[in-house]
């Protein structure tokens, strides 16, 4: 029975509006920062009619993007609560896709800007088997002492009895047909910026890695250690960490080249060394596997994988020939694509906004055994 199992980034699927701008310049959208405001009740109906005209678009965007994708589950991250979920299915999803996603599943956890991991599913696969889901579990307030996972570089900025996800790891009990799968979904630690004589990935490198060993507990507690080969389950999510990055050198007058560059470390290597689970976008050229462009002016440029499926064993052989796709119609002008990589943008897509998400969704073909 075929499954399509997907994972996007949203990107701020937000309920609230932001008035931190008022105070803080930084935090000033830069159209706003045009305009000689002086009054606040001005500046926040200002800053409420511009962020309705450009979510708009946005969500129109997005809303193409998992059409794209068409999933029958769908993995989502920063989603603001259940509200902003079910406005945004109905009002847009299901309007543009007219087959809309009924279950949904959230639980608030522990961001401080309060962005949350999600799940979409069908009511039944493309094929006609039933999705069942059979029991939601949160991670969310498992600290480093639960899982004995404090360290001397956590304890730099960390506590042991301090929460371990910085969102959630949201676990889902499925039944796809009568075969069982189970789903882990996750959106870890952001490389965050610049401090101390360390570059931003170095510095959080270690909550990442602390994220990605519970998440592995986790599931050998659920199966049992040693276990776990032969189950069928996938890790799935924004993990902001990747193994390899394409380098991008040059600039628009110029030119450009590319060049693949592995990670002497990462995060995610607790996944993969000893094959604990399967990267099946690896199965991509290694030019063509990412799903984020990132650039800090020209000097720093480069496309990563961010948003992944990782397949266990016994899955990842089962499907051994299916293929992820990356729908990457959503990004902006301003990303720059591989030589022979370009599609064809959505509709309004804009130099840096509007855009479906600054990340690509994921999603791959499965058969369930």
């Amino acid at each position: 029975m075929s499954l399509r199992l997907g994972t996007f980034n949203i990107e701020n699927l937000m309920t609230r509006f932001d008035f931190s701008g008022w105070r803080n310049r930084l935090r000033q959208d830069r159209v706003l920062q045009l305009y000689d405001v002086q009054d606040k009740a001005v500046y926040q109906q200002l800053e409420q009619a511009r962020m309705i005209a450009e979510t708009d678009d946005t969500r129109q965007l997005s809303a193409l993007a998992i059409a794209e994708a068409d999933a029958d589950i769908l993995c989502l991250q920063e989603v603001d609560n259940m509200p902003a979920l079910q406005a945004f299915e109905y009002g847009y999803l299901y309007r543009m896709v007219g087959n809309g996603y009924r279950q949904k599943y959230l639980v608030e956890g522990n961001d401080g800007r309060g962005i949350d991991v999600a799940v979409l599913l069908r009511e039944e696969t493309r094929g006609g088997e039933r999705i069942e889901v059979v029991d939601v579990r949160s991670h969310a307030m498992l600290t480093y002492q639960d899982l004995d996972l404090f360290n001397e570089e956590l304890a730099l900025s960390n506590r042991p009895y301090d929460k371990i996800f910085k969102r959630d790891c949201l676990e889902l009990e499925l039944k796809i047909g009568s075969k069982p799968l189970l789903l882990y979904v996750v959106h870890f630690k952001s490389m965050g910026n610049a401090r101390e004589g360390t570059d931003g990935r170095t510095g959080t490198m270690a909550i990442r890695m602390a994220e990605a060993r519970a998440v592995r507990r986790i599931v050998e507690r659920r199966f049992g250690e040693g276990q776990t080969a032969d189950r069928n389950f996938a890790i799935c999510g924004d993990m902001n960490d990747y193994q390899e990055k394409v380098q991008v050198i040059g600039n628009r007058r110029e030119g450009y080249r590319f060049e693949p560059r592995r990670e002497e470390k990462s995060a995610l290597d607790v996944f993969s060394d000893d094959a604990f689970v399967v990267n099946p976008v690896t199965r991509r050229d290694v030019m063509d596997r990412w799903t984020l462009y990132h650039a800090r002016g020209p000097e720093e440029q480069h496309l990563c994988q961010l948003d992944y499926i990782w397949l266990s064993p016994a899955l990842a052989a089962h499907n051994a020939g299916s293929v992820p796709e990356i729908i990457r119609g959503g990004q902006p002008y301003r990303t720059i694509f591989p030589p022979v990589q370009e599609v064809e943008r959505f509709p309004r897509i804009g130099w840096d906004r509007p855009k479906a998400s600054d990340h690509c969704p994921v999603v791959m073909s499965l058969e369930i055994a």
